[in-house]
């Protein structure tokens, strides 16, 4: 790969992974004097016990002072106005972020809260509005997706707006992560597979995209191999530890990848599908990385060959011709999809029609394609993006994406 004149790179995490890591947390929260800190999950960590596993690993010296599970699957600023409130009274020093990447965010956006005495989440949105360090925050990740347990990133739904907010800064990403593989083995295989198709977006947009640069590129392709090589069996047998702790490892390396190097249009548009439509980010990643890695096809080409090791292995990789490597690495993930449809039973979705609520109404219906277009030009992702993108673009990719028809590359401008 050619190498930026100039480029950083940066994880200021302590990572902690292992069938047991969990164990390792008391220790961390002493040594940051935060020994009263705020839970903030979800209802259905609660019910997996995983809390019980959580405070089962903390001893003596830790008092949790309380356990916050309200956080809805698509996090939003009411959420963190209302925990940080409560961070501030139950007189709290830290947060645990235990949950999915909602319960990251959202914890994310009450540190912010809560380590500058504010009730306005909106002051510190976009890039460069903190200044200073937060309280402690330690991130244990129960899907193995979005990474955001090492991400100077996080996303907030605004939902009076449709729209979601993006917020980046150093001082988001969490003083310590804890990858235990305990802690997805409940995962249900729809899940496992969204969230693993989330961290491929991560890493395939962290070769791609502009701010691409060889330690970012280096970490994609780890976690692009640990994906490839554990995703499908770990589907077929959910109780695979091993292959439960190279899910989340990629998660983490994908998250560090593409939090310095950043995403584009495919985050773009499923940010805006996520928010228009109220559709699950990893059902919505899994669904138009494919067709973003077409749309910026003459652009990446030697980025996407170069994929196609990582992804299908030395041997399907020396035998494709040079010229046929990038087409071939857009063919395995569509081709990752469908696998991974028959594997679930039809739960992983293929295309934005096929997306049902649980009353089996469509999500996504094609008269709010021109809504979700709109939505995305909003989006910052969109200076990261290899290829220029105007709504006509988007509407051409996403209407691809609803039908689940191959993306015609004729019609992308090449601006």
């Amino acid at each position: 790969m050619g190498i930026p004149d100039y480029y950083e790179f940066g994880c200021n995490t302590t990572i902690v992974a292992g069938h047991d890591a969990l164990e390792q947390i008391s220790g961390l929260l002493v040594s940051m004097e935060a020994k009263n800190p705020m839970v903030i999950t979800d209802h259905g960590v609660r019910r997996a016990k995983l809390v019980d596993i959580l405070l089962q690993a903390l001893d003596g010296r830790i008092t949790v002072r309380t356990i916050q599970d309200d956080v809805p699957p698509d996090s939003d600023i009411k959420t963190v106005q209302t925990l940080a409130a409560k961070y501030t009274k139950n007189r709290c020093n830290a947060i645990i972020a235990l949950g999915g990447g909602s319960v990251m965010d959202t914890a994310k956006g009450v540190n912010i809260l809560a380590s500058h005495g504010s009730d306005n989440l909106l002051a510190f949105a976009g890039a460069g509005a903190l200044h200073h360090t937060l309280n402690p925050l330690v991130a244990v990740p129960t899907t193995a997706g979005t990474g955001s347990e090492v991400t100077r990133v996080a996303v907030i739904s605004d939902p009076d707006n449709d729209r979601k907010l993006l917020f980046t800064s150093g001082f988001l990403m969490p003083d310590a992560a804890i990858i235990d593989a305990r802690m997805t083995l409940t995962l249900p295989s729809a899940i496992t597979a969204a969230t693993a198709m989330d961290a491929l977006s991560h890493a395939v947009e962290a070769c791609l995209c502009l701010g691409r640069n060889p330690l970012s590129t280096a970490h994609a392709h780890e976690a692009i191999a640990l994906i490839s090589h554990h995703l499908l069996p770990v589907i077929r047998n959910p109780g695979h530890k091993p292959g439960r702790l190279a899910l989340a490892a990629a998660a983490t390396l994908a998250g560090m990848a593409f939090s310095n190097s950043m995403v584009g249009m495919v985050h773009m548009l499923g940010h805006s599908v996520g928010s228009v439509c109220h559709v699950a980010h990893g059902t919505c990643m899994a669904i138009l990385l494919p067709y973003g890695m077409a749309y910026n096809f003459h652009r990446t080409n030697s980025q996407l060959a170069d994929l196609l090791l990582p992804m299908a292995g030395a041997d399907l990789f020396a035998r494709t011709s040079p010229a046929d490597r990038a087409q071939k690495a857009v063919d395995w993930v569509h081709q990752m999809n469908r696998r991974l449809h028959q594997a679930t039973a039809g739960a992983h979705t293929v295309c934005l029609r096929e997306i049902k609520g649980p009353d089996g109404s469509t999500l996504v219906p094609g008269h709010l394609l021109p809504k979700i277009a709109h939505t995305a030009l909003g989006d910052g992702s969109i200076f990261y993006n290899p290829e220029d993108l105007d709504y006509d673009d988007c509407l051409m990719v996403l209407e691809a994406a609803h039908g689940g028809t191959p993306l015609d590359r004729s019609r992308v401008k090449k601006g």
